[in-house]
């Protein structure tokens, strides 16, 4: 059995496909912890007015859970607000952003990304 703790794992700051400002990462299972045709799960926070700049993917999907916060999520070229509990499904070969909006509250999200 593996538990990990995304709470207390250390977050890798980084620029996301080119987005505004430092989001923190937490891969907590990547492809080489799995046996499947999942890539990762990734614990994300968006600090105030950053983004995961807008990017295309090939033949996967994503999916975000948003956990806590509020900010506007683009997928082909449609943006609409999204906030806790919202789950959007990114398909294949589609293209997707996600921007926090606001200037106090950080946004976090799980990322879920699995091959086809």
């Amino acid at each position: 059995m593996e538990i990990r703790n995304f709470l207390k794992m250390e977050p890798k700051l980084s620029v996301c496909h080119d987005g505004e400002g430092l989001i923190k990462i937490v891969s907590i299972f990547d492809k080489q912890d799995l046996n499947t045709t999942l890539q990762f799960i990734h614990f994300t926070t968006l600090p105030p007015k950053t983004s995961i700049g807008l990017h295309k993917h090939g033949n996967d999907e994503e999916v975000y859970v948003i956990l806590e916060g509020s900010g506007v999520m683009e997928v082909d070229g449609q943006k609409t607000h999204v906030s806790q509990g919202d789950t959007i499904l990114n398909k294949p070969y589609g293209s997707h952003a996600l921007y926090n909006t606001s200037d106090t509250d950080e946004l976090k999200i799980l990322v879920f990304e699995v091959k086809n």
